[in-house]
């Protein structure tokens, strides 16, 4: 279990972090998001004892990181895929880690095999893909076969057979009753593997709720319509009440405000020809993006 109460972190005069408090429980992935500069990676780096909180606590089962007498068994962390010695083999860094904890050798081969790096077990991470790197930096993290799992962005770099074998080794590893934080721009990877989500804005907790319940602020759903008298369909559309629409070509547009029954309806009543009606439901990107609308420190032009 990871449990911050009033965690803080400012650098000179810019707030990082400020009055960040929630409780990670084992048995579930927990996924952390946030628009760019939101804090989270200070709140992954305040938690294994990379960077010291100016107020508040952070502890991991209990006790802050630094105090624990076999660190890589306690939190397994990947917060730089590219913290490794660009001239040492994987077998090498992993060995190099196992040592200062007396970890044998034979778990080392296991996380390489587990991790599908067996085969490049001997090559130099300075040569290996981004993809690569995340895979060893997930071997590193798993190496002490830990109950908590910290992972800033894992996917990476990944092919989608490698974004799928991290979804399914990080909810095997939440089954096992594990306690899994892991952080991601890939709102819809995201859907699929958390079963809890914080959503942190401008250095505080905005949202810290169940996944069904986060996504079910995204709103009602949205229908998706096509017809050749498109534009004929959403000029009455738009005199109804709370409707709002995104056209998607000449032939098609998306409604928000409105069922799928009453937008067919409508159609009806004004005798308008309907090629597609297609409910959608919302999903976490759209509540993501409410959430943090007001949120992003970082906004282009």
């Amino acid at each position: 279990m990871i449990e911050a109460r009033g965690l803080g972190k400012r650098y000179g005069q810019k707030v990082a972090v400020e009055d960040v408090s929630f409780t990670i429980r084992p048995g579930q992935v927990t996924g952390f998001l946030g628009p760019n500069g939101a804090g989270k990676s200070t709140t992954m780096r305040l938690t294994v004892g990379l960077d010291r909180p100016t107020s508040g606590t952070v502890t991991v089962n209990g006790k802050r990181y630094r105090d624990s007498a076999a660190p890589l068994a306690e939190v397994g962390a990947l917060l730089d895929a590219k913290g490794v010695h660009p001239g040492r083999s994987a077998r090498s860094h992993l060995r190099a880690l196992a040592a200062t904890h007396g970890i044998p050798n034979r778990r080392v081969d296991e996380v390489l095999e587990q991790t599908g790096l067996a085969a490049v077990a001997g090559k130099r991470a300075g040569g290996f893909s981004l993809g690569m790197g995340q895979r060893l930096g997930i071997a590193a993290a798993l190496l002490g076969d830990p109950q908590v799992l910290i992972l800033d962005e894992p996917v990476n770099g990944l092919d989608p057979d490698g974004v799928m074998w991290v979804r399914k080794l990080l909810r095997h590893l939440a089954g096992e009753g594990r306690t899994v934080l892991l952080s991601s721009h890939l709102m819809s990877e995201m859907a699929q593997t958390a079963d809890h989500v914080i959503v942190l804005g401008k250095g505080r907790v905005i949202a810290d709720a169940p996944i069904a319940e986060i996504v079910s602020r995204g709103g009602g759903e949205r229908v998706v319509v096509r017809s050749p008298e498109a534009a004929r369909l959403a000029s009455a559309l738009l005199n109804l009440p709370g409707v709002s629409l995104e056209s998607e070509g000449e032939e098609r547009f998306t409604a928000t405000g409105i069922t799928a029954a009453e937008l067919g309806r409508a159609a009806a009543q004004y005798g308008i020809e309907l090629h597609e009606l297609s409910p959608v439901g919302a999903s976490l990107e759209d509540a993501y993006l409410a959430l943090t609308r007001d949120e992003v420190e970082y906004q282009a032009a």
